[in-house]
């Protein structure tokens, strides 16, 4: 998994509440295991029409946001199904960080796991986060994980809470594959003593 320590990008500003994750990547799109691939159909009930042109006004079809890598959202980002297509999707797009008032349960868990950082903010917080990014003259937000601040672009900062397990996967790049196999000598020994004391096995 891919490292996440700090980040500047441009960020997409979706003012929009309940953005589910058959919003995010529709349901026809589920047949794929592969994680990569997904995101030219980001949104994609959103970004193009039947005939699979561009839908003129969607953020991520204008400049300069079709290169964002951060997005500002409306509240209970996330929500519907359990999908973990959604955080996959978002990955191949380049999102890195999703910052909102709240996620759905399922969702929030996901991106830790694939390496996007969900964050949490004020309401007041995030309604100055959206200003900053519909600028689109300046609209790129600088987020440090380490010391846990957005640095907004008039040098103001906002600070955010994280968990300090999932911080911390985050600054190593480790998933559960990953965090497992940092154990591997223990399990390599256990198997190995198993098979001495149980070769029935």
């Amino acid at each position: 998994m891919q490292k996440f320590d700090q980040h500047k990008g441009i960020a997409a500003p979706m003012d929009i509440i309940n953005i589910d994750t058959d919003m995010i990547i529709p349901k026809q799109f589920l047949k794929t295991i592969k994680r990569t691939g997904l995101g030219a159909n980001l949104f994609d009930e959103m970004r193009f029409d039947q005939n699979g042109k561009e839908i003129d006004g969607f953020v991520l079809n204008t400049e300069p946001y079709r290169n964002a890598s951060v997005i500002v959202a409306g509240d209970n980002f996330g929500c519907g199904s359990s999908r973990e297509h959604a955080p996959w999707a978002l990955l191949d797009f380049g999102i890195r960080s999703v910052i909102s008032t709240s996620f759905a349960d399922i969702f929030y868990n996901n991106c830790f796991k694939n390496g996007i950082l969900p964050i949490v903010v004020s309401a007041d917080d995030r309604d100055a986060l959206m200003a900053d990014a519909a600028d689109p003259e300046n609209p790129e937000l600088d987020i440090d994980l380490v010391n846990q601040v957005i640095r907004r672009p008039n040098g103001g900062e906002v600070s955010f809470d994280i968990d300090p397990f999932r911080k911390q996967c985050l600054l190593d790049g480790l998933d559960d594959i990953g965090l497992t196999l940092e154990k591997g000598d223990k399990i390599t020994s256990y198997e190995d003593d198993r098979k001495t004391s149980h070769p029935w096995l």
